[in-house]
């Protein structure tokens, strides 16, 4: 039964939702623009220790799709978009990071500076949040697939929370606080890895290794795009 639930799909739904996860994880401007208001939010909430608005920035985040699209590259053994998924994750993680140090100095520098329980949380990694990471990359993956769950992929990204640890690890940065910077940052890769291993799982059961010209074929479509962007 459980087999059954990954091989019944049709085979234009696989096509179609892996064009689109390639689209939504191209290094694009606006990509990493939505990256940066996230990061913002995300800082913002944590500084004045507001659970609303970090839940917020994680709706808004992108940095999904990537995580998706490397694990991709993984199980059907295609560099390119390794490199491709591996430079976009890098990147937002370096202008996130940049982008929480910033308004750090900008709104708290100057204060007395406080820990609070939201930042706390954050940098405190285990084996409970490496498995709720790996149980949303279970969810993500196969959620991002079949279309008519697609609907759940917010909720999951509030789950697997990738924005708040970035955020505090550019708060840490602000604060030079190392302490905070290496138990955040270690949070942000123990989830990063939970969903990747997971969403491998998924992608092999799914047989999507059998749809690497499709996936050749996107990439280059989307390089295409990105080439045209810059040149205008």
């Amino acid at each position: 039964m459980t087999l059954h639930l990954f091989n019944n799909l049709k085979e234009r739904d696989k096509s179609e939702s892996i064009k689109d996860l390639i689209a939504d994880s191209s290094p694009r401007q606006d990509f990493f623009l939505m990256v940066i208001l996230s990061v913002l939010m995300a800082s913002f909430g944590l500084l004045i220790d507001d659970t609303a608005v970090i839940i917020g920035s994680m709706l808004v985040a992108p940095i999904l799709s990537p995580v998706l699209s490397l694990s991709l590259g993984i199980v059907i053994a295609d560099y390119r978009l390794i490199s491709r998924s591996f430079y976009t994750i890098l990147k937002s993680v370096i202008f996130g990071i940049i982008s929480a140090t910033l308004v750090t100095w900008l709104f708290n520098f100057n204060s007395n500076y406080h820990e609070t329980a939201s930042i706390i949380a954050r940098t405190k990694p285990s084996l409970i949040y490496a498995s709720i990471a790996f149980v949303a990359g279970l969810a993500a993956s196969f959620a991002r697939i079949k279309p008519q769950l697609s609907e759940t992929l917010p909720g999951v990204a509030i789950s697997v929370a990738l924005i708040p640890p970035i955020a505090v690890t550019g708060i840490g940065m602000a604060h030079l606080d190392w302490n905070v910077i290496s138990g955040s940052f270690l949070l942000f890769f123990l989830n990063t890895m939970g969903i990747v291993f997971a969403s491998m799982i998924v992608f092999s059961l799914m047989n999507l290794y059998v749809k690497k010209k499709i996936i050749d074929r996107a990439i280059k479509k989307e390089e295409a795009a990105l080439e045209a962007e810059k040149n205008k």
